[in-house]
């Protein structure tokens, strides 16, 4: 007797193809293709989600470093005379800070050059 796969075969290939809507072509029509396509979109996904975290560390030090050489300091002075006056400001509100708000990183990186 042989088996057929019958809904749970079709409830499989309706989760992939669902998956796959707005892929283009026949990657959101063909189960394989699409199959193919919604493996490798979840493995970039997988990698992506640790590399955003990279990519934003990333820009975040390209701007706290723009600021402070602007105010005659470079990143890494900077980020050690922070260290060395106990201030607590993690990369992200330091970015922000030297966008939103300059006067104010101006006076975090007065203090960071009178402890480096």
């Amino acid at each position: 007797m042989r088996i057929k796969r019958g809904f749970k075969a079709r409830r499989r290939r309706k989760k992939v193809l669902k998956l796959a809507k707005g892929f283009r072509g026949g990657r959101s029509k063909l189960f394989r293709t699409a199959a193919d396509a919604v493996d490798k979109s979840l493995m970039y996904a997988y990698r992506d989600r640790r590399q955003r975290k990279r990519d934003f560390r990333r820009l975040w030090i390209a701007r706290i470093n723009a600021a402070a050489r602007m105010n005659k300091l470079s990143y890494s002075k900077f980020m050690h005379g922070l260290k060395m006056a106990n201030i607590d400001l993690d990369r992200k509100v330091l970015a922000d800070l030297a966008i939103t708000d300059p006067t104010g990183f101006a006076k975090i990186a007065q203090l960071a050059a009178r402890q480096s």
